[in-house]
Formats: C-alpha cells, structure tokens, sequence
C-alpha cells in the first residue's frame, strides 16, 4: 500500500469512528465562528486597503466621501471597547504569593488575571498555566535534564518562583477603551487569549474586556439586520417601497422580494450590501 494510499485510509477510519455526541447547540456555535472569523477578516481587508497608495487619478478625499455617504447612509459610530468592557476588572498584586493567586482566580471564575504595580499599571498576566507548571514541578519534583529544551528548561525556573511578578508571562497584551471592537477582536484572534486587559494611555488597569463580549458586539443577530434595513435605509430613503417590498433575513442572507421602482434598485442593494453582518444580499425585486 502506497503512503497516500494508507493516508487515505486512516482519514476514513478516523471519519468513520464514533465520536463524542455533538453539542445541541453546535450549529448555532459554528455559525457565531464563522460571522466572527468575517468580522475580523473585514477588518483586515480595510487595513490593507487604507494602506495602498491612492491613484493620482482618483477623486479628490472630500467627493469620495459625499459619494460614499449617497450610496450607503450615514454609518453608525463604530463600537468602542468602552462599551463592552467590564468595569472594575479584578487583578493581583506583583508581591502575591502563589496560593493567594490560585485563590484570586478560584474566586473571579476566571483563567487568568492583570499583574499590577503599586500605581495600577499592568506588568503582566498571570494564568492558570503558570500556576500548573508551578504546581506540577512541587508535586512531581521533575527538573529538565542538561540537554532539557530551553523552553522546558526556562518555565521550570519560572515555576519555582513565589510571587505573581516572577511567575506571570509579560508583556501582557492590553488595548485601550478607545479601540474600536472590530480592532480588539483583530487582537485577541491572533493572540488567542481570553480576556484582554483594558488600561489608559499610562498603562494603568480601567477594566477588562473577554472575548464573548467581542463577538457578541460583532455579530448581530437576523432580526436586528432586518430592523436596520427598515428603520434606517428604507424609512429614510425609500419609503414608498415599505409597503411593497418584503424583506427575509437568514444567517446573514438577505432576500428581497417585492416591487419597486427599477431606478432605486441599485441604491438599496448597494446600501443592504453596507450592512456589516450581511453577508448576501439576493435580489428578487420585480422593477416597475
């Protein structure tokens, strides 16, 4: 049997073996992950696009955006970490001893927590990780041997350590209360963490903002899509089509139906496709 033919046979024993039961909620899960993972891709895209050079040809800044502004609305102000932050945000001290901090993230339900100085400025995090190395190196006596990797070797030293401000990983990633959302789940996603601290232009702690929170303030759900196409495009701007348009949003999806007038068609479509959480836009609009 050839390599890629006993590769394609494990893949299928693996895909045919049973499995933990998936989770009630598994689908609406995959589809929170995967609005969100768009989220930050547009995010991206907008950050290469702001840094290629304009055309000389281009029109000027001013009449770009009087034409954006009469395609697709005014845009709502975007949401800023402040908004979703949670305000006091608990942390440790860097002179906190081991048990002490074990039982500091025992008592907030969380995985990790700031370290912080005398005056509130973040030093680092500290995490059940490092705590668990600690712990793991007491309970065991392990100590990596000569030839040891340098990683082993380097969270073993750190393990033996007492307090918060030798035992945490530092720099901590932080964000500022003024970060856009869409900017702090550009950060957490190529971070993996959890939980990000929140500091002002010192560095000193103001709050901590987690990850569910961001993707809770990135995705909207179907029926606000649909209340937004209603309230604020076809209210304002089209409201003769109120009554004869019939509008669906799902996943995402928008379905217009309906009748409208052939010369505002591509206004709203192109208005709808604005929409941040829309990720389609479908037209079955007959033009009169």
């Amino acid at each position: 049997m050839s390599e890629h033919e006993k590769f394609s046979a494990g893949a299928d024993a693996r895909r045919e073996a049973p499995g933990k039961a998936p989770r009630p909620d598994e689908p609406l899960r995959q589809d929170m992950l995967l609005r969100y993972l768009g989220a930050v891709t547009t995010v991206s895209a907008e950050r290469a696009a702001a840094r290629r050079p304009t055309a000389p040809e281009a029109a000027p800044t001013e009449q770009v955006g009087e034409k954006a502004a009469a395609v697709s609305g005014v845009e709502p102000a975007p949401l800023l970490v402040r908004d979703v932050m949670d305000v006091p945000a608990a942390s440790v001290r860097g002179d906190m001893p081991f048990l002490d901090i074990a039982r500091s993230l025992s008592r907030e339900h969380v995985g990790s927590l700031p370290v912080v100085d005398g005056e509130g400025r973040v030093m680092g995090v500290v995490s059940e990780s490092d705590l668990l190395a600690k712990a793991a190196v007491e309970a065991s006596g392990y100590s990596p041997g000569p030839i040891g990797r340098l990683r082993e070797r380097r969270l073993h030293d750190k393990a033996r350590a007492e307090t918060a401000e030798v035992l945490m990983t530092t720099p901590a990633v932080t964000v500022f209360p003024g970060s856009a959302v869409a900017e702090a789940a550009w950060l957490v996603s190529l971070s993996r963490l959890k939980r990000l601290p929140v500091t002002d232009q010192d560095g000193r702690l103001v709050g901590v903002v987690h990850r569910n929170a961001l993707l809770n303030a990135l995705i909207r759900d179907d029926t606000r899509i649909r209340e937004e196409i209603d309230s604020r495009i076809l209210a304002k701007d089209f409201p003769d089509a109120r009554t004869t348009l019939e509008v669906t949003v799902r996943d995402g999806v928008v379905d217009l139906g309906g009748r409208m007038a052939e010369a505002d068609v591509p206004r709203l479509l192109a208005q709808i496709k604005g929409i941040g959480d829309v990720t389609e836009v479908i037209d079955h609009v007959s033009r009169v």
